[in-house]
């Protein structure tokens, strides 16, 4: 089984342009409850390195490209961001990284929970253990 599932979203367009529109339980397998989104990443500068315990994430670079690196603890994979039509599903207890982020990247994240500092797992060492009694 993959770690790699994606969020079919459809752009609708013509000569003037494109709209990608996200719904949450159609397109988005959850109910929205936060919208963020990451600017500015420095290329050669890592982020992500945690997992959560609860929260399920759509991941999408409405701009530029990233690398994701997926690990469920059992097994690792690698994805490219790389086009607002491609929507990362990532579950709870799910380690992530983003790596190699173009200088134009806009990583825009859809979350199912609001933040809640206690459902981070930040230390890979700990998400191990967690992960063997999921």
């Amino acid at each position: 089984m993959t770690l790699i599932k994606w969020a079919e979203l459809v752009a609708i367009g013509d000569g003037r342009g494109q709209l990608v529109s996200l719904e949450e339980n159609k397109n988005i397998p959850f109910e929205i409850k936060r919208v963020y989104y990451i600017t500015d990443l420095k290329p050669g500068v890592p982020r992500g390195f945690h997992a959560h315990r609860h929260l399920h994430q759509v991941a999408v670079c409405v701009a530029g490209r990233c690398r994701f690196v997926l690990d469920d603890g059992a097994k690792r994979e690698e994805v490219w961001l790389d086009s607002p039509t491609k929507g990362l599903i990532i579950g709870n207890m799910v380690w992530r990284e983003m790596h190699d982020f173009s200088e134009d990247c806009v990583l825009m994240v859809l979350a199912s929970e609001h933040y809640d500092e206690a459902d981070y797992i930040r230390k890979y060492e700990h998400f191990l253990e967690a992960a063997k009694h999921v």
